[in-house]
Order: structure tokens, then sequence, then C-alpha cells
């Protein structure tokens, strides 16, 4: 349901969709920020207002003109935040009276209350128009838990680490391939999204948290699809992070895993891969 706001926008759907989709994959409350179909911060914590704040910290600059998505009702200390910077839309299951008061300050602001979260393992199927025709598959319902975890290196990860692996993969099923994204604390500090070539998506996603001051030593990435030479994983490497989630599955994989090695980093496969187009 619409509470306020102008009327939405193709791209507001689309973009509110995507959100939504991305922040129901969480248990434990969180916030997504979403720009033009990719997540720019995503965080769990223990309330939405600190959530927002370590979610905002990823990327302020891109966070301008977004999608905030939440995953639990939004409160009036969250909201207060939120309408601090110029958004598109909110969209939560529910919102407080006074949240809702706060935010009609904001004519143009759309709020959308929705009642519930969609499932992300629900079956379900995707459909892309082309000319003459149109594609159809199977909606991408993979989930990764611990278990799944294939561990290929010499150091095996950390139960820290472990839960940051998990976090980031869950956030790149929702980002454009080719995707890359570092996350410490399970939050994202550096999101990598639709560039040409795995290596790119490495270095962009470190020069924009680095650009937002946050600190990438002993970080976690993940990759919606393998790497198919090992550049990509020392771009990686080279910003600080301890820990790599991919899927596998590359011809080169032993040379992948040889570099991971050398560097002392933890490396686990996940035999599944998202790659978000």
């Amino acid at each position: 349901t619409q509470v306020q706001g102008k009327e939405l926008s193709y791209n507001n759907y689309n973009d509110t969709d995507a959100a939504y989709e991305c922040v129901a994959e969480f248990a434990e409350p969180a916030l997504v920020i979403l720009k033009h179909a990719n997540p720019c911060g995503v965080a769990v914590a223990a309330n939405m207002a600190d959530a927002w704040d370590t979610a905002l910290a990823c990327d302020p600059v891109s966070a301008f003109g977004g999608i905030v998505a939440l995953n639990r009702t939004l409160d009036e200390a969250t909201a207060a935040k939120i309408s601090t910077i110029f958004t598109e839309v909110i969209i939560a299951p529910d919102a407080s009276p006074a949240a809702q008061a706060l935010l009609a300050k904001k004519k143009n602001l759309r709020l959308l209350l929705t009642g519930g979260l969609p499932d992300p393992a629900q079956a379900g199927a995707t459909f892309k128009s082309l000319a003459g025709g149109f594609l159809l598959q199977s909606r991408d319902a993979g989930r990764i838990t611990p278990a799944d975890l294939k561990i290929v290196t010499q150091r095996a990860p950390t139960e820290a680490e472990i839960a940051d692996l998990i976090f980031a993969f869950r956030v790149c099923k929702h980002v454009k391939s080719n995707a890359i994204v570092y996350a410490k604390n399970r939050a994202t500090i550096g999101v990598g999204a639709g560039q040409m070539n795995r290596v790119d998506s490495a270095r962009i996603a470190a020069w924009r948290g680095k650009e937002a001051g946050l600190d990438f030593a002993s970080c976690v990435v993940a990759s919606d699809a393998f790497f198919p030479f090992a550049d990509g994983l020392e771009a990686a490497i080279s910003a600080g992070a301890s820990a790599v989630i991919q899927p596998g599955g590359s011809i080169r994989d032993a040379e992948v895993i040889a570099a991971a090695d050398s560097a002392g980093i933890a490396m686990v496969f996940t035999n599944m891969r998202h790659f978000r187009h």
C-alpha cells in the first residue's frame, strides 16, 4: 500500500522490488539502500537506526536519490535519519504512527507498507522481452548455508568470517554481474556492480569503500561467479580481504586456490552462482 508520495515511476517499481527482495534475505533486522537496481549499502544490526547508519557509510554518495528497504517496522528514529537525505522510496512491512507523521512532511517521498516480506526461497519465474520474442527462466531462489560451503584452501575461515561470507554472498545475489561485494561485521563496505570483467568490479568496490573511509583490513569478499583468473582474487587480497566466497568451477580453480594459499587467506566454494543480469 502506498501511504504517501508521488506516483511511482517504472524505475521506482523496478528498484523498489529489487531492494525489497534483497532485504528479505535476512532474518535479523536489516536495511538496504539501492540505486539503479544495485544495492549500494546493506547492513544487519540490532535495530533499524544502526542498520541505516552502517548501510549509508558504505556509499553515502550513491545513496542520494535511492530506495530504502527495511525488513522490520520503520520507527521514528530511523525515519528521522533517512529523511536527512533525498530518498525516492521507503518500503517496509509497517511504520509507526510517529514515523509516518514525520515523513508526511516530505510530500514527494513515496512510503510503501507491505504487511509482509517476500520469500527469497520461493520458486517462480522471471520474464524478459526480446525483439520478436521473450526469455523465461526460473527465479534465482538459491540459498547458501554454512553447511553448503566447501573449504578449498589450507586455512579454514573463522566463525566470524563465515557469518560475513554468508552475508556477502546473499547480497551478491542481488548485485548485477560481474558482482563483487566486500563485507565486514555483516555490513557491506564496498560493492562492485555490472562491470565487464571481474577484476574491475573488485577494484571499483575497494576504491569506493576506501574513498568512504572504511577499514578493509580482514574483511571478506564475495563473487557471484567464479574467478576466471587469479587477478580478480589478487585485487581483493590487495584491498585487505582475508576470506573469499565464490561458486568455483573455473578451469583455473587450482591457480586461484594457489593464489589464496600463497596469501594465507581462506576461500570457500558454494557450487552455486547467481550471475544477475
